[in-house]
Parts: structure tokens; sequence; C-alpha cells
């Protein structure tokens, strides 16, 4: 654990380990590259004191560099799962689950994912949102009262699997 409470592990899937790691490598090469050409293109129309384009590459070059920082941090304390080393009883991460909502009568299913993995519209979620974290633990069959910005949402589990 970090001082801020934060766990120092990021939980990732190989898939998704070697996105980032592709996505580091082009950022240092070609990401690097393509801002040093254009902080020297910018240099080259004069004055710098005066100069918005060479401000504007610098600054884009700052974001360029914490991206890729960001990118080292998440990589160096990542630690591959593997659904098939998780139970079945219950909800855990990479667990895919079937919920109805007993409202509407309508079902989704959600793989719970961790915080760098997630993505709602491919139906991957964070263990840490509002609908991720009420169903850690649960159990297929039972229900389970999430609130939500929106308001409040019951589902039940209708099935669990990897």
């Amino acid at each position: 654990m970090t001082s801020n409470g934060v766990s120092d592990t990021v939980y990732l899937t190989r898939e998704r380990l070697v996105e980032l790691e592709h996505e580091l490598r082009e950022l240092k090469t070609n990401g690097r590259k393509t801002m040093a050409q254009k902080i020297a293109d910018a240099r080259s129309h004069g004055d710098l004191s005066e100069n918005a384009e060479y401000d504007a590459a610098k600054e884009e070059q700052q974001h360029l560099e914490l991206k890729i920082s960001k990118l080292e941090l998440t990589l160096s304390r990542a630690k591959i799962i593997e659904a098939k080393d998780l139970p079945n009883d219950k909800i855990y991460i990479l667990s895919r689950v079937t919920v109805k909502d007993v409202k509407t009568g309508e079902t989704c299913e959600y793989l719970l994912v961790s915080p760098e993995e997630s993505n709602f519209e491919a139906n991957k979620i964070s263990v840490t949102s509002p609908i991720g974290k009420s169903l850690l633990g649960r159990t297929k069959g039972e229900t389970v009262e999430i609130k939500v910005p929106a308001g409040l949402l019951t589902y039940k589990v209708l099935d669990i699997t990897r």
C-alpha cells in the first residue's frame, strides 16, 4: 500500500499488458521523434520569447512525457492475473457476470476488470466503480442494490463465469 491507501499493484490481463507495452514503445520512439521535429520547426521561426508555436510544442512535449511516465509507473506495478486462477463461486475481478435489472427486466453482461482496463462501451467495468464494487463477492441468485449517480439500481445475479 502507498501512503494514500492505494494499492501499489495494478492487476492486468496479459492482453492489456501487451497493449500498454506497445503504446509505451510507440510514444517513446515515434512520439518523441515527432515532438522533437515539432519543436525544431517552431524554433526555426525565430525569437522564442514571442513564439506561440514553440510554447505550444513544448507544452505538448510535457504532456507526452507525463503520459510516458504514467505508463511506465503502471507497467512497473503490473501483475498479470488469469481468470482460470480464480474460483467461480463468487464474483471476483475477471468474472463475467450476467445480471438482471429487477425494475426493467433487462439483462446485462459485465466483465469486471481493473480500473486500467475498464471500457464501458465494451461492458468492461472497473471493480472500483459503483456497480463493480457492489457486485464483488456476490453469488449467483443474490439481489444487489447499487447506488449510482442516476439513482438506485437493483440487480439480480443470474450467472458468474470466467
